[in-house]
């Protein structure tokens, strides 16, 4: 009987320790870092060169992303998580300069298989637009 109850406690510290794990990985894939290396735009706001932090929220396939730069909040848009068929060995940006602007259109992390399409000023408004 006690080794019947030891084997249900170890059973249940088990489970409890995936579940701790399975969250704080859950938490960990929700941010990613980017290097700026020009002045470029993320929903028609400014990033000086340096380093950010990119988070975001959402179930599914769209997110609400924020780009924070130390604990300030400098650009929000909404974006698309899509699969890669790759794993990429570095954070990059993809940006766009057939504006005559830098405007980040999609951010990708290293090791990971997907990367956030950001939706553009005009395709963001059009959203909000839309939702109202």
């Amino acid at each position: 009987m006690k080794e019947q109850m030891k084997r249900n406690t170890l059973a249940k510290t088990v489970v409890l320790g995936l579940a701790v794990l399975l969250a704080t990985s859950a938490f960990a894939s929700d941010k990613g870092s980017l290097q700026v290396r020009e002045a470029i735009e993320v929903n028609g706001q400014r990033l000086a060169p340096g380093e950010y932090q990119v988070r975001w929220d959402g179930t599914g396939s769209n997110v609400e992303v924020s780009i924070m730069q130390g604990k300030k909040e400098v650009a929000k848009t909404t974006a698309k998580v899509v699969a890669l068929s790759k794993a990429y060995d570095y954070d990059a940006a993809v940006v766009d300069h057939a504006s005559g602007k830098a405007t980040v259109s999609e951010v990708r992390f290293a090791g990971k298989k997907y990367a956030l399409a950001l939706a553009t000023a005009e395709k963001a408004e059009m959203n909000a637009g839309s939702s109202k």
